[in-house]
């Protein structure tokens, strides 16, 4: 018979009587150590929602008691099924009367408080265990209030349960329990205790974590067993195993007991992970159902805190998990895959997939064999539950068994998509195939045939949802499907498109393989329909809509849509300009509430990368369609009643907040920078004198002042720096010289200047002669900043011509000097366009500046060099 332990002592109480003798007046007796009211004030009935978990405590509090002090003390005879019926106030008795407002009877809150007394007073567990069992014995669960329920669990505390925990997996000989039942009455406790959120966070509870998540991936397994099954055992293993029934006195060391065990537990999930136990196999490692859902509820519940995923992060949860699943351990898929899921969602998933590759990747593969395998509504739900478990498209974890996974789920659901389907059916497998084209594209999807058929079934799926009469409210499980038919259509416009107007059959990489010219012209009908319905949905959006999530996907599409494709649906597009504006004007300018949204740019799993939002984002993708529609009169006209320069002018200067002022610091490339200016360039070209006029175009001229000479000193930012240039110089030729010999402003003689310090800067002769090379600074860009180099020629010329004191500016910081050189130094120009232009600003430097025209004829003169080749120079300067 094993030894008591001393501190499961009962209290003193009045001996049991015979067993088939309990009287009334006995049990009263026997509760009077409790100074518990009488019989007919008792209810059995347990108290509030957080105690649901606690009706299995009750019996193994019993069992507890019962085990380690014998029969004779007060709980074995709580235990017994005559004194339950006498406690629950026998036949024909009358529960007390309830107060008015339905709270606890003042006797009840005596017993109550006397209980919460023993509970803060106790001094060794089984005073602990029998004043929480007359706690839930006595105390309805109608009448207990939230600050009630608080008090009691702070008057438990979490020291019992840790102890509990340690010791089962400990695996001490002399607790009195067996580790099974320890392991049940602990993670009961807990689970009970955890519902509350102030318990759940708390630094006690969190220490339990790593023991728990050890318990849900290796079953129970104590710590013994384990060091048997690695054969790595250690003198006075036992000897702690025993000291690990804590006394009262060690109390204090429960956390640190604590995270001694959890270190065992993890090495043992990690031996596990790598084959060196087989517990897989062994029936005994099965964890019972009731414990496998105590600990869950404790996982759940620390997840649902502000910062409970890293909590559970950070203590090993999906290594853990991810065992449970591949173990088939007790509610793993039904529960631990939930969980896991929700660690995988949001801001966390790109740092879960960074730390734990392997595991998710072998996760993921046994989740697309299951999904395979599946059949009828199992495979229908496994759609949604396979979407939480991609990796995210920012995160490297490309791989044979990545793509192989891809392949197989493609594969299960080709014939699911060539089905007759309902909408509720079909909307989980389009978002599905929607996140595996973000990952993978379209060559692993199948053949064109069925990558048509793909594009068909989303954008009938939108116009079915969106040609909706005015008024009618989307669903947010359609508004979700929907969402994942606009990822789909994105991915096929840009094939398509390249396909339809290129006129050629052959396919760009990554494109839908082997796809005709015909069938890319049948794709391309059918997404004009399906945005023809996102522009009507558009229509009928009220401001007050416009810090919708759904809004915005539906905005982004249609740009996206808008980027590649305006000469279709001319009319409609001119139509909704006045939204699309007014719809980018409000987030940028702040105008729309963000929280929605913020979260939205947060959890969404697309080909951009996540970033917190700024309220530029809606513009940004709108920047493309503007580029082309500002080139076009019609389009051009409405934007110019929008004001639209304005409100490129504005996402330009809050653009440039951040490059500015960052001396030996690498720049970020901002595209949409360069798009808006393109944009811009347009405006200025075709609208002379709504440039001279609008006031946003002077504020414009002061932000590239200030940028310009700054960005000269950016190698990174040269195709940038290359835009503001051509921009500052366009403008410069559109005004007059100051009347009278007035002063120039001294923004204007910056910009100015900076402008030939950069263009100065492009080309490279070398030391002797040869045709002249392109500078190593400029060689990386020059493809995309040539043309735009040629036209700031262009314009320089312009500039001298309108502003003639141009002219001693390009004398004085030395670039007539420079570009002459240059040209009778080498033998030819990278290509003619780039001879014209330079050419052409000669020539009106010849014109407008005597000091330039004998410069450059007395050049000329030598009779070397590219300056031979330019004839209208020659006339320019006089020299024959």
């Amino acid at each position: 018979m094993p030894r008591r332990p001393s501190d499961l002592t009962p209290p003193k109480m009045a001996a049991a009587p015979p067993s088939n003798y309990l009287s009334r007046d006995w049990c009263v007796d026997i509760l009077e150590p409790f100074s518990l009211v009488p019989r007919d004030s008792v209810d059995i009935s347990l108290p509030g929602s957080a105690f649901e978990l606690l009706p299995r405590v009750i019996y193994l509090l019993i069992a507890a008691v019962i085990m380690a002090d014998s029969a004779h003390g007060a709980m074995a005879l709580l235990a017994q099924p005559a004194v339950n019926e006498q406690l629950a106030g026998g036949d024909g008795g009358e529960g007390s009367e309830m107060e008015a407002d339905g709270g606890l009877t003042d006797a009840q809150a005596e017993v109550l408080e006397r209980c919460l007394h023993a509970l803060r007073k106790a001094q060794n567990d089984s005073h602990t265990l029998a004043a929480l069992l007359l706690i839930t014995r006595l105390c309805p669960a109608s009448q207990l209030d939230k600050p009630t329920l608080r008090r009691i669990f702070e008057a438990v505390g979490l020291n019992l349960p840790a102890r509990l925990l340690v010791t089962a997996v400990k695996g001490s000989d002399n607790s009195g329990l067996p580790p099974q039942e320890l392991l049940s009455l602990g993670t009961a406790l807990l689970a009970a205790l955890s519902t509350d959120p102030d318990m759940a966070c708390h630094p006690q509870l969190l220490t339990t974590i790593p023991l728990l998540l050890g318990i849900l991936a290796n079953g129970p397994v104590t710590r013994q067993e384990q060091q048997e099954t690695q054969d790595q055992s250690q003198d006075g293993e036992a000897g702690r195993g025993a000291e690990s029934k804590v006394h009262p006195q060690e109390r204090s060391s429960t956390e640190s007991d604590a995270a001694d065990v959890a270190g065992s537990t993890g090495d043992q999930i990690e031996a596990d992970s790598e084959g060196k136990t087989s517990s897989e196999s062994s029936p005994s490692s099965k964890l019972d159902e009731a414990v496998a859902s105590d600990c869950y509820q404790v996982l759940t519940a620390v997840c649902a805190l502000s910062r409970g995923p890293d909590q559970l992060l950070s203590r090993g949860a999906v290594p853990a998990l991810c065992q449970a699943v591949e173990q088939n351990q007790t509610f793993s898929h039904q529960r631990g895959l939930a969980l896991l899921g929700r660690l995988l969602s949001g801001k966390t998933k790109d740092k879960v997939w960074s730390t734990n590759p392997e595991e998710l990747l072998t996760l993921l593969v046994r989740l697309s064999k299951d999904f395979c395998q599946a059949t009828g509504q199992t495979k229908l739900d496994m759609c949604a539950q396979l979407v939480q478990f991609l990796p995210p498209a920012g995160v490297s974890v490309q791989s044979e068994e990545l793509k192989g996974a891809v392949v197989r789920v493609w594969g299960a659901l080709r014939p699911m998509l060539q089905a007759k389907l309902t909408p509720r059916q079909i909307g989980p497998i389009l978002v599905l195939s929607a996140c595996l084209l973000d990952l993978h594209g379209w060559e692993p999807v199948g053949p064109p045939k069925f990558c048509c058929l793909l594009v068909n079934r989303a954008c009938v799926e939108v116009r079915m949802g969106l040609e909706e009469p005015p008024g009618n409210e989307l669903s947010p499980e359609l508004q979700h499907t929907l969402t994942g038919c606009y990822r789909i259509m994105e991915a096929a416009i840009e094939q398509a498109c390249c396909m339809g107007l290129s006129q050629t059959p052959e396919a760009p990489p990554s494109s839908i393989p082997s796809i005709s010219l015909q069938q890319s012209r049948q794709v391309l009908g059918v997404l004009e329909e399906a945005f023809s319905a996102l522009m009507y949905h558009l229509q009928q959006v009220e401001p007050s809509r416009y810090g919708d999530p759904f809004i915005f996907a539906t905005f982004r599409s249609l740009c996206s849509w808008l980027a590649e494709e305006t000469s279709c649906l001319k009319e409609e597009v001119t139509g909704l300009l006045p939204f699309l504006i007014g719809y980018s004007r409000s987030h940028l300018q702040g105008e729309s509430p963000e929280e929605g949204l913020s979260a939205w740019m947060a959890e969404v799993s697309v080909r951009e990368e996540r970033a917190a939002w700024t309220g530029r984002e809606a513009l940004r993708y709108l920047l493309p369609a503007l580029c082309h529609l500002s080139a076009e009169e019609g389009p051009r006209k409405v934007l110019l009643t929008l004001d639209t320069p304005a409100l490129l002018v504005d996402f330009l200067s809050r653009c440039w907040t951040a490059p500015k002022g960052r001396s030996g610091v690498a720049s970020a490339r901002d595209p949409s920078m360069e798009t808006a200016c393109s944009a811009l360039l347009n405006f200025t070209v075709t609208e002379p004198e709504r440039v001279r006029k609008d006031q946003s175009f002077r504020t414009l001229e002061a932000l590239l002042s200030e940028a310009l000479p700054v960005l000269v000193h950016k190698p990174r930012l040269l195709v940038l720096a290359a835009n503001f240039c051509t921009l500052g110089l366009m403008i410069g030729r559109l005004k007059v010289a100051p009347s009278g010999g007035g002063s120039v402003e001294g923004g204007q003689r910056r910009l100015f200047s900076a402008a030939l310090r950069f263009l100065r800067s492009a080309l490279d002769s070398g030391s002797g002669p040869g045709p002249v090379e392109v500078s190593p600074a400029w060689e990386e860009s020059w493809d995309e900043a040539a043309e735009l180099w040629r036209l700031c020629l262009q314009a320089l010329g312009g500039c001298v011509r309108a502003q003639p004191w141009i002219a001693g500016l390009v004398r004085e910081e030395g670039w007539l000097k420079h570009t002459l050189a240059m040209l009778s130094r080498c033998s030819a120009l990278p290509d003619q366009h780039t001879q014209q232009a330079l050419e052409e600003a000669l020539c009106a430097m010849a014109d407008q500046c005597p000091g330039c025209k004998k410069e450059i004829g007395d050049a000329m003169r030598t009779n070397k060099g590219a300056l031979m080749c330019m004839k209208n120079l020659k006339k320019s300067a006089g020299v024959k």
